[in-house]
């Protein structure tokens, strides 16, 4: 409670250091740090974010959710595979701290939803939020048709995954299965968290000009080409993920442009101008072309396993191998020997396809560039 401004103050309005960690500068509910949540009565050091006065304790009458009785559940399906092993080892250190009533309700003023019935009381932000992507998906049911209880009811096969960030593991991994087992209702399949985004090495500060709005961003540049950076960088790991716009600059055009699109830059023009914009009928014959296609279950086994960074990785191997078989048999060369234009069809042709192949590896990470690259190759 602000003595000064003579108002409860919601978690977000105090701040201190966290009685976990130490961390100074956390919120009065969990810490940005360590992902510790706690009582804001246990902040060390508090302060109201509002008047800068030092809070005081008043009685208040709260709501709690019996977190506890779900913790044999919660247990078992933290070990069921559902978790990466680095939260999974967090929640096994929750678990040996023993889980607490969980404080679901604030005071007024608080920007949530009101509790049915009761005066300035509102729901704790954790408690609706995540029932907001049950509800747009009821939405979207409702709009098109679809039986949402065949997606969400406790014996339902549709795969459910969450991506957050690792400083709302606790909520997502703990909280909101709880609330799903207590309303009948199935988990999601698993959760993966990763780390927060950098830039240049330091966290996003408007002071520090290291603050960049998304809007900021697309008046200036392709989305497609910030999905693939950081596609590039994303693994299954829980890792920061840090946006340096000089290296960002130099893998776009070294891979994006410098590999993939370089296939099609050099072996259209051939297509267009010297074979009526037709491929060669022995363009998807031989080892090369096996060999691209084969690459494709290990590529979505690694898109399955979360391994982005992995699968770029290969995929540029590959834009790496069709450039060589390009510089190996010197279509512009062969071009200007009589005698040779069905090779140089039969090359270019097979350079096509091959980027055709990936571009279908890389349209989960490049929808429109994809997209673009079908309408170019008049693909259905």
């Amino acid at each position: 409670f602000d003595p000064e401004k003579q108002m409860f103050l919601p978690d977000r309005f105090i701040r201190g250091e966290c009685p976990k960690c130490g961390a100074k500068d956390q919120y009065g509910d969990n810490c940005e740090v360590c992902g510790a949540t706690y009582s804001p009565t246990e902040l060390i050091n508090a302060k109201s974010a509002i008047s800068g006065a030092t809070p005081i304790t008043k009685d208040s009458e709260h709501y709690f959710f019996d977190l506890p009785q779900f913790e044999a559940q919660l247990k078992a399906w933290t070990e069921a595979g559902h978790l990466q092993d680095e939260i999974k080892n967090k929640l096994a250190e929750w678990f040996e701290q023993g889980l607490k009533q969980w404080d679901i309700s604030r005071d007024a003023p608080y920007f949530g939803f009101q509790i049915p019935g009761v005066e300035n009381k509102y729901f704790y932000v954790w408690l609706d939020a995540p029932i907001g992507y049950m509800a747009s998906f009821k939405k979207l049911c409702d709009t098109q048709g679809l039986d949402f209880d065949e997606y969400f009811n406790k014996d339902s096969e549709t795969e459910l995954y969450h991506f957050i960030g690792k400083d709302i593991v606790y909520f997502h991994a703990l909280f909101w299965p709880a609330m799903l087992m207590g309303a009948d209702y199935r988990t999601p399949n698993a959760i993966f968290a990763h780390g927060f985004l950098t830039v240049n090495g330091q966290k996003m500060s408007k002071s520090r000009g290291t603050f960049i709005q998304a809007r900021t961003y697309l008046e200036s540049l392709n989305p497609e080409c910030l999905r693939y950076y950081y596609a590039y960088k994303l693994s299954a790991k829980i890792d920061d993920i840090d946006l340096n716009l000089q290296d960002f600059k130099q893998r776009v055009n070294s891979d994006l442009v410098g590999k993939v699109v370089n296939i099609a830059s050099r072996s259209a023009g051939f297509i267009v101008k010297k074979f009526n914009k037709t491929l060669s009928a022995y363009a998807i014959e031989g080892d090369l072309y096996n060999e691209f296609v084969a690459k494709g279950d290990d590529i979505s086994k690694l898109y399955e396993a979360r391994n982005y960074n992995q699968a770029m990785r290969e995929i540029m191997k590959l834009a790496d191998k069709a450039n060589q078989y390009i510089d190996e048999h010197k279509p512009w060369q062969l071009v200007k020997e009589e005698g040779k234009e069905a090779q140089v069809h039969d090359v270019t042709s097979l350079a096509i396809n091959l980027f055709r192949v990936l571009m279908t590896y890389l349209k989960p990470v490049l929808p429109e560039m994809a997209k673009q690259a079908e309408d170019f190759l008049n693909i259905d």
